[in-house]
């Protein structure tokens, strides 16, 4: 079976968020073979409990008020259709503190992948403009303290890079988060 197609997250399996699962899901009741490998904000128990399906559909939100990003941590200015599409219909991403959804060109950006500097490297090569901006006007790092915590990257140990792609332009919005 085809996972459903999320606009602004699509490969949540090479990104790690959606994953293979035997599971049943809490909120459909079928199992469908894949899980959102996470939990989502809100009140009900829901962690590995949510099949990609009932994301997409916004069952999940309806059923449990169930969000997948937090609707405070994204790009300011964003139509309401956008953020609600992001938070109650696209599978957040795990990070090491609190993630953000990035944006750019007016528009919230494409998560495509947690990163470190193997996959940088390989990969998203564009994106490091990016990381070594954010690493000095964010984190306050000289060239030489962002060029060491550039290197140091680590898609599972962290300090690890999230890697998003503009919608409209070929800029990679990215940040670092932190154990």
């Amino acid at each position: 079976m085809e996972l459903p197609v999320f606009p602004y997250h699509p490969d949540p399996l090479a990104s790690g968020s959606i994953r293979p699962s035997g599971a049943d899901c809490q909120c459909c009741g079928q199992a469908r073979g894949y899980i959102y490998a996470s939990s989502p904000y809100c009140e009900a128990e829901l962690e590995d409990a949510i099949c990609p399906w009932c994301i997409a559909d916004g069952s999940a939100w309806r059923r449990f008020r169930a969000v997948f990003t937090d609707d405070t941590l994204m790009p300011r200015g964003l139509p309401a259709s956008v953020v609600a599409e992001i938070t109650q219909r696209t599978p957040g991403f795990s990070g090491w503190q609190q993630e953000h959804w990035l944006g750019c060109c007016d528009d919230a950006a494409v998560f495509v992948a947690p990163a470190g500097f193997d996959e940088i490297e390989a990969r998203h090569p564009h994106a490091k403009p990016a990381l070594i901006d954010y690493m000095k006007t964010q984190l306050g790092l000289n060239e030489d303290g962002a060029a060491a915590l550039y290197r140091s990257l680590h898609k599972d140990r962290g300090p690890t890079a999230y890697i998003f792609q503009c919608r409209h332009c070929t800029n990679q919005p990215a940040y670092i988060d932190r154990p």
